[in-house]
């Protein structure tokens, strides 16, 4: 997704190779204006030598995970951090297979590690909206069905996509959520979570988006493949399909949003190169424990 350099698991490594400095970055990401207790509220606390910090108002000990994904998880910050690193670093994906041989847990560790990163990632995204001139559709993920209907009407897991695009109509920012099914309420609903209210929206003249998108302004007209209409967010999901079937064989429809989550999370920071990883790290650390 993205041509930015890289950065060198060596000055990873000189960054982030202690326990110590995993805490005191996460910390920081966490609390920016210094710690803050998430039982009473005070901004005064001091970090004990076990590692956990304690309020110097109610004296409730917390450790800098607690209430974010990595609650309760025995698994040391240094490989949290290197999981946060290979993660961010391969643009085509990790699975839990390669997450455990590249740090060294079992296959069933890597698997819960990946499921609190997606669920961090889809938290962030979540925290915007997509503005400007915005591209809209729906899409299906999955293998075919014998004999079952295709296009719009088929069994297999039905998509939103939006897609923003800047002012010289390359793409910026996207979302995608799964959905059961395409009609107006569920659109209606996807657009409002989704996309600001000053937006403009392109689609094509499904019936059910022209009167659920009728609080936007809303550009629609009859689908020509030939025409150019939609381009970018066509190929954005030719990408994610790509993306899930390339790295996560035979992926369970239950699952399939957290991926679509940090695809889209990749998608729409593709320019930050080097620095995807901190940005990773800062979402984990505003994450909120969701299981």
């Amino acid at each position: 997704m993205s041509r930015k350099q890289k950065m060198p698991l060596s000055e990873f490594l000189n960054r982030f190779g202690t326990e110590e400095s995993c805490q005191d970055y996460l910390a920081a990401q966490r609390w920016p204006g210094g710690f803050v207790c998430p039982k009473c509220g005070h901004k005064h606390g001091c970090r004990l030598s076990n590692g956990l910090y304690q309020c110097t108002h109610c004296h409730r000990q917390t450790s800098v995970t607690a209430g974010t994904v990595l609650h309760h998880s025995h698994v040391s910050l240094s490989k949290w951090f290197l999981a946060f690193y290979f993660v961010s670093q391969d643009k085509r994906g990790l699975s839990a297979v390669q997450l455990s041989n590249q740090i060294g847990v079992t296959y069933k560790t890597a698997w819960s590690m990946l499921r609190r990163i997606r669920s961090a990632m889809g938290q962030r995204d979540a925290a915007y909206l997509l503005s400007g001139v915005v591209e809209f559709d729906d899409a299906y993920f999955g293998g075919p069905t014998a004999g079952g209907k295709r296009g719009r009407g088929t069994e297999k897991a039905k998509v939103f996509v939006a897609l923003s695009l800047d002012a010289h109509g390359n793409p910026q920012y996207l979302k995608m959520g799964v959905t059961k099914n395409i009609k107006q309420t569920s659109v209606k609903k996807f657009a409002n979570r989704t996309v600001a209210a000053d937006s403009t929206i392109r689609s094509d003249g499904y019936r059910s988006y022209i009167p659920a998108l009728e609080d936007y302004a809303h550009e629609h007209k009859a689908y020509d493949p030939n025409s150019g209409m939609l381009h970018w967010l066509h190929i954005v999901v030719s990408n994610a399909k790509a993306f899930i079937l390339g790295t996560y064989h035979g992926l369970p429809k239950d699952h399939l949003q957290s991926y679509l989550g940090e695809f889209a999370f990749r998608f729409s920071r593709r320019a930050f190169g080097r620095l995807l990883t901190q940005r990773l790290i800062h979402a984990v650390a505003c994450s909120t424990m969701a299981y």
